[in-house]
């Protein structure tokens, strides 16, 4: 019965405090105020405050506690790996675009690889039998 009581008591605490924490600080605390997976929690460096910020689990720097969970700095972490890979992804295509563009208006200008290559070996036997004596 007393368990019932502790945790309508943690229940009750919890709502009061999520009034005042944000959401995302709040779910990086357990009953007990450690992080999920039982072990205190994890100071993060700058740039992982940073990472935490991009990767949109806060919103300002002031709301980032000074300790989170190390799974949480792992989840931004993983986020802008992904977002990363969606940017490169997004570059390479384009490239590829515009390669095929610039290869097209080469085509139209009669410019190929075989014809410049052609053109640098005539240019090349040229000059040698030029300066042959």
């Amino acid at each position: 019965m007393r368990e019932n009581t502790a945790i309508q008591d943690t229940a009750r605490c919890l709502k009061e405090k999520r009034k005042k924490l944000s959401i995302s600080a709040l779910c990086l605390l357990d009953f007990n105020g450690r992080s999920a997976s039982g072990v205190p929690g994890y100071k993060p460096t700058d740039w992982e405050r940073r990472f935490l910020l991009w990767a949109g689990h806060f919103k300002k720097p002031e709301d980032i506690p000074e300790t989170v969970s190390l799974e949480t700095v792992r989840a931004a972490k993983t986020t802008l790996r992904v977002k990363f890979s969606y940017v490169m992804i997004a570059l390479t295509i384009l490239g590829c675009i515009i390669m095929v563009v610039r290869g097209k208006q080469a085509m139209k200008r009669h410019e190929s690889l075989t014809n410049i290559n052609l053109e640098k070996k005539a240019q090349w036997k040229m000059e040698s039998t030029s300066a042959k004596p």
